[in-house]
């Protein structure tokens, strides 16, 4: 932890996530101008060579609409799963474009505004996350179709990006990608907070999750500043970085003068470590 903190979770996670994104824009690439297809698709689907991942809301949906079980689906779908049991929501704090999107823009109007982040201006109860997710999957089974599929606004980044490279042409679908990633400037990660229904599966997967911030009461001095950093408005002073909504992005961790959140894998409790029955 000591030489992981010389550079801050904040440095690996942007470096985790330029990483990802870079990845994104130069799978068309190698596709379109070296006819390189070992890998293909973005992150709802994707392959390397015979290896398929595919995203648990996706795979649900097809699993609901088809009423069927198809096993290289469940392959696909297996790893995203596993690791979702483990760590969470943490594609959607490491990986997620969407969320990439939105902190590099966060970080283009704090460095111009001279504040340190957004502040949330418009607060809805959690519990709407739930709602998305269930109200998605139930107009899915209406309409017969998996709407996630085709409305997804992370899928819809490697989407446009695909369609700009093949096709050098954006569809009316961009404009749903800036509008959500312009919601973080009313709300910090309003769309991930509140509505995005692959982030509520993964929440719900990753309900008991093994990997989670914890914070050590004895030297907390409750300054409130991982409360005020928190980008999905939790409070990790008060215990809320074990909460399954919680995406392990570690900002929390990184602004605490203390020291007192960390990261632990569950079974080596915070109550054990800091010397609690």
């Amino acid at each position: 932890m000591k030489v992981l903190r010389q550079r801050s979770w904040s440095f690996w996670r942007l470096t985790v996530q330029s990483a990802s994104f870079a990845l994104l824009i130069s799978i068309p690439l190698l596709n379109f101008y070296l006819n390189f297809n070992f890998i293909q698709g973005w992150y709802q689907s994707l392959s390397f060579g015979d290896l398929w991942f595919v995203s648990p809301l996706e795979g649900l949906e097809r699993i609901l609409i088809t009423r069927s079980i198809y096993g290289p689906l469940l392959v696909g779908m297996l790893i995203p799963v596993v690791l979702a049991l483990l760590c969470g929501r943490v594609f959607c704090g490491w990986i997620c474009p969407i969320h990439y999107l939105s902190d590099l823009t966060e970080r283009v109007t704090g460095a111009i505004t001279r504040s340190k982040h957004t502040k949330d201006r418009w607060l809805l109860p959690r519990q709407i996350l739930w709602v998305a997710l269930i109200g998605e999957l139930f107009l899915s089974l209406v309409v017969g179709a998996p709407i996630f599929v085709f409305m997804s606004p992370p899928g819809l980044v490697g989407r446009e990006l695909m369609r700009l490279v093949f096709f050098h042409a954006l569809a009316l679908e961009v404009f749903i990608i800036v509008g959500v990633v312009g919601m973080t400037l009313i709300t910090r990660r309003f769309y991930c907070r509140y509505l995005c229904p692959l982030g509520g599966l993964l929440a719900l997967i990753g309900h008991r999750r093994k990997l989670r911030v914890v914070v050590n009461p004895n030297s907390c001095i409750h300054c409130n500043k991982c409360d005020n950093s928190c980008p999905l408005g939790l409070k990790p002073q008060q215990g809320e970085g074990e909460y399954s909504q919680c995406w392990n992005c570690g900002t929390c961790v990184d602004v605490c003068p203390q020291e007192s959140l960390s990261y632990r894998w569950r079974g080596w409790s915070s109550g054990e470590q800091y010397g609690q029955k």
